[in-house]
This record gives C-alpha cells, structure tokens and sequence, in this order.
C-alpha cells in the first residue's frame, strides 16, 4: 500500500462551539499522530481491492462506517491492533489499540489549527480548495499550501469524517464531518465548522484522514 504519511501532533487544549447549538466545551489531548493526506483513492483501492479511477484524489462517497472499515483493514495490512470492534453497525473504539482510526473532531480542530486562532490557518486561496476555485471534482492531496502542523487539505478540498457524533442528545447518529469542501464558500470552509451525516450515506465531497495513538476525547 501507498505508506500513510503521519504528522505527530503535540499534546494541546482545544475549545470547540457548535453555533447552532449554542454549545461550548473544552478538551486536553495527550499527543497523537494524523495523516499528512487525506486517504487516497489509491489507498482505499489497494487495501479494499478495487480500482482508483484518480489515484492522488481524496477517496470520497465513502459512509463513516467504511471509513472505520477502512481504518482496521489498513491496521491488519500493518500488523497493527484494530481500533474497532464491530457488532452490526455499533461500533466499539478500543482505545488502548496502535491502529489506524479516525480523529476525535477534537484532535481533528487541534491538528488542523496548528496554533491559529482565526478560521483558516493561512490565506484561503492559498491553504484550501473551496468554491472560489470553480473545480467540480475533489482536486488531487498536496496541491495547496500546508498548515504549520505539516497537514495538507485540512481546510477545503473535501470534509473529512470524525469518530464523533454531530448532537449525543438526538438519536438520529449523525457523526461529525469537518473542514469544508471543494463546493463550499468561505464561511463553511473554516477551522472550527462542525457539519454531520448519517454514518451508513456517502457523499461526493467527504472524505477522512487517518489518525493514531493517544485521546484523552
């Protein structure tokens, strides 16, 4: 497989709101490793056995429960524990496991802020595909500036799934996807945006991105 470049991220506290809620909370992460890319179509195609119409592409129309699918198969291609447990679709998070996962949103917003405090990282045009670009398909990892994190794509492209769900008080499940797309305006393609989706739907501009190691979320 197409190694999965890590980033090692510093242990940190990160503040996330959720807007619509009106909601405020705190979380201290112990440190942790994200991937450098978003997964790629070549990625998902060799560790799933199918074939990658555009290999440097964000892998997309992917559900979160392919995508946590994804993250055991490609712990089992390293000799790595799975992170997941599976009975149906109740997934179970064993956290004490060295395999691939997806990140908290917590760890997500931390990794992709980098230090800054505003909404983007850097200049937008220059960190980010967004609509502004007039593209029409996810544009191929690494072709914007990176993050002081060494991150590419966190902001723009394509969102990326989290293991988190979007509202715990409502019982629809919706699980969290951030940083904005390669159709969104600015004002959705930002650090701190929290959209969601159904865990078993696609979509053809959400993605994911691996993490590893400790969370504190």
């Amino acid at each position: 497989m197409d190694d999965i470049a890590l980033a090692r991220i510093p242990a940190g506290t990160v503040a996330l709101h959720d807007a619509r809620q009106k909601r405020r909370w705190t979380v201290e992460l112990e440190p942790f490793e994200i991937g450098v890319y978003a997964v790629t179509e070549e990625q998902l195609a060799e560790i799933l056995g199918e074939a990658a119409s555009h290999p440097r592409r964000p892998a997309v129309e992917v559900s979160w429960l392919r995508a946590v699918h994804f993250c055991n198969a490609a712990s089992e291609w390293e000799g790595l524990d799975p992170a997941y447990g599976f009975d149906g679709e109740d997934i179970t998070w064993h956290v004490d496991a060295d395999g691939y996962r997806l990140p908290t949103e917590a760890e997500w917003e931390h990794a992709c802020r980098a230090g800054s405090t505003g909404p983007h990282y850097g200049p937008l045009a220059e960190v980010a595909w967004t609509a502004a670009d007039g593209v029409s398909t996810p544009q191929p990892v690494g072709g914007r500036l990176p993050n002081l994190n060494g991150l590419f794509d966190t902001l723009g492209n394509v969102w990326e799934w989290c293991w988190d769900l979007l509202d715990p008080e409502e019982a629809d499940g919706y699980r969290v996807f951030r940083g904005g797309g390669f159709a969104d305006d600015a004002w959705s393609v930002r650090a701190s945006t929290r959209r969601g989706g159904v865990p078993r739907m696609s979509h053809p501009d959400v993605g994911f991105r691996l993490a590893r190691g400790a969370s504190a979320s």
